[in-house]
C-alpha cells in the first residue's frame, strides 16, 4: 500500500471526492487541528460523537480522534468499515487501564459496580457495567443504586470530581491524562492575577488544585457552551487547546488564553496523539480504506452492553 501522494493533489478536493465515492462520514473530536474540524461532517465530544456514530447511515466511518473513539464507533457499527488516519493515535489514559488489570481489580471487589470513563479500550469497556463520558458522568453515577459500591476507572481526577459532585464513595483507578495533568497551578494563578476579568474554564480530568480555581468545570461541550453563553469576553482555557477553534467561532469577540503546562520547553497542553492526524493521512485513509479498526466479536458484544446502558439513559 503506497503512502505517496502526488504533488499536484488538492487534498481538500480529493477528500471531498473520496467522501462521496465511499459514502463516508468524517467524525472529528474538538481536539483535532482546526482544518480537520472544518472538513468534518460531525464534530463534538465523546458523547456527541458516539451518538453520531450510532446514528450514521454511511458505509464508511472515518474517525479523526484517538483509537478508543474509533473503537467505540466500531462497537456500535460492526457492519460498517471504520478507519482512522493514524493507528498510533492512542491515549495515555486508555493505556493506563489494561483490561486484564481491571478484571483483576473487579475480582477483588465482587460486590462493586464498575463505571468506566469512555476513554478506555474496548477490552476495558467489556469488563465494565456501564460507560460514562465527562458530559454525563454525574447522571450515570446518580442512576446507580445508592447501596451499590462503585469502582471508577480509569481517570482518578474525573473520579475525584464525581465523588465531590455526587457524594458517592468510589474506589478510583489511578489513571490520568498526560495533557490534563500537566497544567500548571502556579502559572494559572499568575494568569488569573494578570487577567482579573477572565473566567477560568477547566475539564474535570485536570488535577484537583486547578479545578478549585476554575469558574466553570465541565466536558468539552459544556466548556464550549459556557464560553458562548456566559456573556464574558475573556477566558483561560484548561483543556486541550484544539477546542479554542470552536470557542472562537461561537464567540468571535472574546479572547481565549490557553493555560500553559508546567514545562516551558514543550507544548504540553496539546495532545500528541490527537495531533498525529493530518489531512494527508485522512486522504490516504479514505483512498485505501486503511487503517481499519477490528476486534473480536466476543469483545465487541461485551463492550456494547455497557455502552448501550449509558445510551439508554438518554443523557
Amino acid at each position: 500500500m503506497s503512502t505517496s501522494i502526488p504533488v499536484d493533489v488538492d487534498l481538500f478536493d480529493e477528500i471531498e471526492r473520496l467522501r462521496k465515492e465511499r459514502n463516508a462520514v468524517i467524525l472529528a473530536h474538538y481536539y483535532q487541528e482546526s482544518e480537520i474540524q472544518d472538513l468534518a461532517d460531525f464534530i463534538g465530544d465523546s458523547l456527541q460523537l458516539s451518538k453520531a456514530a450510532r446514528d450514521t447511515e454511511a458505509d464508511v466511518i472515518l474517525f479523526c480522534g484517538v483509537h478508543f473513539m474509533a473503537e467505540t464507533a466500531k462497537i456500535l457499527n460492526p457492519e460498517r468499515v471504520v478507519i482512522v488516519p493514524d493507528m498510533n493515535a492512542g491515549c495515555s489514559l486508555a493505556d493506563s487501564c489494561p483490561a486484564d488489570e481491571l478484571k483483576a481489580w473487579k475480582a477483588e471487589h465482587p460486590d462493586h459496580l464498575v463505571v468506566s470513563y469512555i476513554n478506555c479500550t474496548a477490552g476495558t469497556k467489556a469488563e465494565s457495567d456501564i460507560i460514562c463520558t465527562s458530559s454525563n458522568a454525574k447522571a450515570v453515577v446518580d442512576s446507580l443504586p445508592a447501596d451499590k459500591p462503585i469502582l471508577f476507572a480509569p481517570d482518578r481526577n474525573l473520579g475525584a470530581y464525581l465523588v465531590r459532585e455526587t457524594g458517592r464513595d468510589m474506589d478510583l483507578w489511578q489513571g490520568t491524562c498526560i495533557v490534563h495533568e500537566t497544567f500548571s497551578e502556579r502559572k494559572t494563578i499568575d494568569l488569573l492575577a494578570e487577567h482579573p476579568d477572565a473566567r477560568l474554564v477547566a475539564h474535570p480530568e485536570c488535577e484537583p488544585p486547578l479545578l478549585r480555581l476554575a469558574h466553570h468545570v465541565g466536558s468539552t461541550s459544556s466548556l464550549l457552551r459556557f464560553t458562548a453563553e456566559s456573556g464574558h469576553k475573556k477566558f483561560l482555557v484548561a483543556t486541550e487547546p484544539g477546542i479554542i477553534h470552536q470557542m472562537q467561532k461561537a464567540n468571535p469577540d472574546a479572547e481565549f488564553i490557553p493555560v500553559p503546562g508546567q514545562d516551558d520547553s514543550c507544548n504540553c497542553n496539546e495532545c500528541p496523539f490527537m495531533r498525529l492526524n493530518t489531512l494527508e493521512k485522512i486522504y490516504l485513509a479514505l483512498r485505501d480504506l486503511q487503517p481499519r479498526i477490528e476486534m473480536p466479536e466476543a469483545v465487541r458484544l461485551a463492550a456494547l452492553k455497557p455502552l448501550q446502558r449509558m445510551m439508554e439513559l438518554s443523557i
